[in-house]
Order: C-alpha cells, then sequence, then structure tokens
C-alpha cells in the first residue's frame, strides 16, 4: 500500500509543530520546529493541534463537496461514474480523499505521540486537551474510511507497522470491529477533552463534540449487522440516544436561529450557539498551500468573486433535491413559494438574492449576474467571455459560498485570494444530532420524542410541523437540512447495511436528469432587443423547457448493495493485494488488540 503508507512515513519522519502565535489558525512554516523546542508550554500544546483542523483534509473535499453529493442523488453533472455508482478505484478525487484519510491518521498518531513524549512545562490539562482533540479527528477520518471503504486496515500505530516492515501487508478489518475502534478511540478523546471549552470562541473540539460524533457511529453501527432490530442493534440504538441526548441537553449548545446564518463568514454568528461541532476551520494567508478553503472555486459561478478561479457553474442542486423541496426550475420565479428556509440556504436559483453576498453592492441578484451587463462586467457577456447560465437544472450551490474578497474582508479583517479563503466546513452539527436522537428513538418505539426533535429542525427553517414521523420522515429531513455537505450519501450506506433493497428502490427513484432549453428560457425573461430589462421583459414560457433523465435517471440500472462500497485506489491493491474487494477481511478482537494506555 505505498502511497497509503507513504504518508504514515512522512508523518514520522517528518511531523513537526505548526503554531506559532495565539491565533488558533496562524501556522508558521513547518520546519521552523522540532520535538526538541517545542510543546514546552500550554500555548505551545494546543497550537500542535492547530494544522490537524485544515491541511491534512485539503483532498478530502472534491470528492466530499462532489463525489459523495453526486452517489446519493443531490448533485448533477452530467452522466459520470459517481452519478452511476461506479466509480472505480482509477478515480483521481477517490484517490486524493483516501489518501488524505491516511495522512489524518497517521499525523495524529504523530502528534499524540508527540504530546505525550514531550519533556517541557506544559500541564498535563493542557495535553489531555490537545491529545483528545487528536483523537476525535482520528475517529472522524476512521468513520469517513470504514463508511466509504467498507472493511479498512487498522493502522493504531504507525511507527510498530514501520519498524516491523509490515506496511505492506495490513489486512481489511471487518466493519463491525473498524466502528468499536472508533468507539473507542471516542471514549478516550472524551475522557480527556474539558467540557464546553470553546462556545462562542473557536469552536474547536470539546468533550460534547466527540460525545456527538460517538452518538452518530453508534447510530451507524446498529445497522451493520444486517438487521436494525437485533438485540446487539437495540443496544447500540440506546447507546445512540443517550450519547445524543446529553449533548442536546447539557452542552450549552443551540440551533442557530437562522439557518442560514451557519453558513456564514462572521464568526460572532456561525460560533454564537455552538450548533457546529466539528468543523473544518480554514485558514488565509499563511502562505501555506492546502490550509485554506477553496470550496467557492469548485461550486461557485464563474464571476462571483475578483480572482477568476471560480468554475462550478455546469455542476449544481439536481432536480431530485429540488424535487425534495416541493420547488422546480420550470416555474416562474416571482410565482416561486418557499415552504423551507433550508431551500434558499442549500440552492440558488435563477431570481434569488442573497444579502450576504456583494454586500458593497447592495446584496448579489441572480437575475442581474447572468444577464444585466452593468451589474458586474467582468466575465459577461459585454466583455466576449459568452458568460451564461450553465447548470442544466438551474440550480448552484449556495452552501459553500462566502461571496467576494470585500465580503470576506468586512467578515474577517483577512484578505482572500485565488482558490484561498477562510470560510468553515461543518462535518457535524446540533441539528444532526437532534435527528440521530430521533432516529434512535423511533427505532426504539419512543415516537413522541422522535416527532419532537423531528419538528424542533424543522421549526427554525419555519417548515410546518409534523403531524407524525417515519422513518422515511426522518431520512427525508436529514437530506433536506444537511444537503450539500458531505453526508447525505452515508445516509444511503449505512441503510444498506440492512435495508439495500429499498435503498436500491429510491435511488432509482431519482430524478437525477436536467432540463433541455433552460438558458433561452431565463434569458428571454428578463432580456428584451439584447438589453437586461428585467423580470417580465417577455412572457414566461416554461414549455420552452423538458425534462431529460435519459442519460442520467437510474431507473433501468442494474443498482446491487456491493455498489455502496467504493473500492480502494487501485495502486493500493497493487502494492498489497490483501485490500483487494474480493479478499475477506480478518476479525480483530479490538479491545484486546488495541489500547490507549495513558
Amino acid at each position: 500500500m505505498k502511497n497509503i503508507f507513504k504518508y504514515i512515513l512522512c508523518a514520522v519522519a517528518a511531523i513537526t509543530v505548526f503554531a506559532s502565535c495565539e491565533d488558533f489558525l496562524d501556522r508558521p512554516a513547518e520546519d521552523r520546529y522540532t520535538t526538541a523546542n517545542y510543546y514546552q508550554n500550554d500555548l505551545q500544546v494546543e497550537q500542535s493541534v492547530n494544522y490537524l483542523y485544515n491541511s491534512p483534509w485539503y483532498d478530502v473535499i472534491r470528492f466530499y463537496i462532489y463525489g459523495s453529493e453526486t452517489m446519493c442523488g443531490n448533485v448533477y453533472q452530467g452522466n459520470n461514474a459517481y452519478s452511476t455508482l461506479t466509480v472505480n478505484g482509477t478515480d483521481a478525487d477517490l484517490k486524493n480523499m483516501s489518501y488524505s484519510l491516511w495522512a489524518v491518521n497517521a499525523q495524529c498518531n504523530t502528534v499524540i505521540a508527540n504530546i505525550r513524549n514531550s519533556n517541557g512545562t506544559a500541564s498535563q490539562a493542557a495535553k489531555n486537551k490537545a491529545i483528545g482533540e487528536a483523537l476525535t479527528w482520528k475517529a472522524m477520518a476512521y468513520f469517513l474510511l470504514v463508511r466509504t471503504f467498507g472493511d479498512v486496515p487498522i493502522i493504531h500505530d504507525n511507527l510498530e507497522v514501520i519498524n516491523a516492515g509490515t506496511y505492506n501487508d495490513q489486512f481489511k478489518v471487518e466493519k463491525a470491529d473498524v466502528y468499536e475502534y472508533i468507539i473507542m478511540t471516542l471514549e478516550k478523546a472524551m475522557e480527556l477533552l474539558p467540557k464546553n471549552a470553546y462556545i462562542g470562541v473557536y469552536n474547536r473540539i470539546d468533550y460534547y463534540a466527540a460525545e456527538a460524533l460517538l452518538a452518530k457511529v453508534y447510530l451507524t453501527k446498529a445497522g451493520v449487522g444486517g438487521s436494525i432490530t437485533s438485540e446487539a442493534a437495540i443496544a447500540d440504538l440506546t447507546n445512540a440516544k443517550s450519547y445524543a441526548l446529553d449533548v442536546i441537553e447539557n452542552s450549552g449548545r443551540s440551533l442557530t436561529p437562522n439557518y442560514e446564518d451557519v453558513f456564514r463568514l462572521s464568526p460572532s454568528i456561525f460560533q454564537a450557539t455552538g450548533e457546529n461541532l466539528i468543523s473544518w476551520q480554514w485558514a488565509s494567508g499563511t502562505g501555506i498551500w492546502t490550509a485554506q478553503n477553496s470550496i467557492q472555486s469548485d461550486v461557485g459561478p464563474l464571476g462571483i468573486d475578483e480572482y477568476g478561479a471560480t468554475w462550478g457553474d455546469w455542476k449544481g442542486p439536481s432536480v431530485d433535491l429540488m424535487d425534495l423541496f416541493d420547488i422546480s426550475a420550470d416555474l416562474e420565479p416571482t410565482l416561486r413559494v418557499n415552504k423551507d428556509d433550508r431551500r434558499h440556504g442549500t440552492i440558488m436559483m435563477f431570481g434569488d438574492q442573497y444579502p450576504q453576498f456583494w454586500q458593497d453592492k447592495g446584496g448579489f441578484d441572480m437575475y442581474r449576474f447572468y444577464f444585466d451587463d452593468s451589474y458586474y462586467p467582468t466575465g459577461l457577456e459585454a466583455n466576449g467571455s459568452n458568460h451564461q447560465w450553465c447548470c442544466a437544472t438551474g440550480a448552484l450551490y449556495a452552501k459553500h459560498l462566502y461571496g467576494s474578497g470585500t465580503d470576506h474582508a468586512t467578515a474577517l479583517g483577512i484578505s482572500a485570494d485565488r482558490m484561498c479563503y477562510q470560510l468553515p466546513t461543518h462535518l457535524l452539527r446540533l441539528s444532526d444530532i437532534y435527528l440521530v436522537y430521533a432516529e434512535a428513538c423511533l427505532l426504539t418505539a419512543e415516537a413522541p420524542k422522535a416527532l419532537d426533535y423531528v419538528n424542533q429542525v424543522r421549526a427554525r427553517a419555519h417548515a410546518t410541523p409534523l403531524p407524525s414521523v417515519t422513518i422515511a420522515d426522518i431520512f427525508k429531513e436529514r437530506r433536506l437540512e444537511l444537503a450539500l455537505e458531505g453526508d447525505n450519501w452515508y445516509d444511503y450506506v449505512r441503510r444498506a447495511y440492512y435495508e439495500p433493497e429499498t435503498v436500491i428502490a429510491e435511488i432509482k427513484a431519482q430524478r437525477r436528469g436536467h432540463w433541455d432549453g433552460i438558458q433561452s428560457m431565463y434569458k428571454d425573461y428578463v432580456v428584451k432587443d439584447g438589453a437586461y430589462v428585467g423580470p417580465g421583459a417577455n412572457t414566461w414560457d416554461a414549455t420552452q423547457i423538458v425534462y431529460n433523465g435519459t442519460n442520467e435517471d437510474l431507473t433501468n440500472a442494474a443498482i446491487t448493495a456491493s455498489m455502496f462500497v467504493v473500492p480502494f485506489p487501485t495502486e493500493d491493491v497493487v502494492m498489497n493485494p490483501n485490500v483487494g474487494s474480493d479478499v475477506a477481511p480478518i476479525h480483530v478482537d479490538v479491545r484486546a488488540t488495541f489500547s490507549y494506555d495513558f
């Protein structure tokens, strides 16, 4: 497994410390510090974990925003291997994601070892907190690995594997054992982490963030044996309920009142309630590539920022996701009724306005952006770039956008740059834990509690409360709440553990296709005699467009349960055939084999 384990080797040989000032996100050059002269005090120990919040995760981004979101039916990007669930081990985004996750594991292990072996004056409390954060990130990496690839090796100690020379002889471990390893890792993290340490300050990982992840891990593990009603499954669901409820009732966190504020640049907004439990905390202006967020470049339309580095026009939220929100691109925008705040905060459609973007221009106007040459001339038709509505579903990402460089500087006092900005990316939110609790309650015959927490999530979005709730309702709610956040594919994965045929039927029923004729209809609506007039320049004529799912819909596709497990990168299988798809995993008694004896 040359490529996976090159990260282990690099981590052991080269990881030093990457922080030098009081800012949570700042890091100096990587060669300034060594374990011999760092980790000397509480501040240095805390800052030694900073880079685990960004750099090692950078190559997960494209799988996170496009791969998994396309597989689950939330995103349209034409007819490719992700949309047909046929991605293989040669896919570049898959390889990058895999290697990045192994790098996270390796670097977490090394940071933990460095802190434990340090001889400075740092307090044990500071060391415990930093180690607890690193353990939680390690657990998150394994949580993504096992849900993506299924059975995976467990690399508990990098040096032990390297010294033994067994890095190309590692065997896949059964999924249930990997989940047990994640649970053991999070239990140790919770033992070390303080409670309520960072609400309103940094949104770093504390006890309750680790506990929230543990609740979600138990919910996922519950079905891994093939049944969600077995004695073992009920025990896992009971644990999921217990941990989720503790976070809900005792963490001091609450749902951010306005859904769209969860994804804003301003720390005073998104950190205030502590809703965002675990996030990638990106940094701009460090000069260190991979420390920064560049998601807007992948999902934003050309011209939304000043740097000419956005190419997300032709890919966007799917017709099926819009169906879920009871909205359609063929409806005249002036007649559009948003029944759920999450639609506007997730899906940007023709005619939408966003006051949080382009604030110096009075807000971002999706009528004018594409068709009014006077609104933002760079990149528009008047300047010869043939700027036009490209995404054939009639939608673009609203999440993961920060707007313009002026928006960035106004919110943070820090300049953005080409493919470089500081908008956090949230991996685990309190609303997710509300839904984890609701699902576990419903599966253990506590329907009233399930309904209550589903409706609390809906109430924040000003969506009509449900009179009763089913498992189908909860999975729909998870998709509405978490769409485009890299999570919905994994709901299908965990359900495929115990009800694969139901999941397959749902995916086959999705509208994964596009509209033909959408660009000309939009332009006709706002442009007359070659000039932008605005809505109603010409009559809205929905007959100009027609839904086309010929190449993308999976109605007649041969989907099997095995397609919910993605293969390892081909290069890894060549180096270590033990991780091949046709090789059975081994069982490991996790508690007897591994330990965190500190």
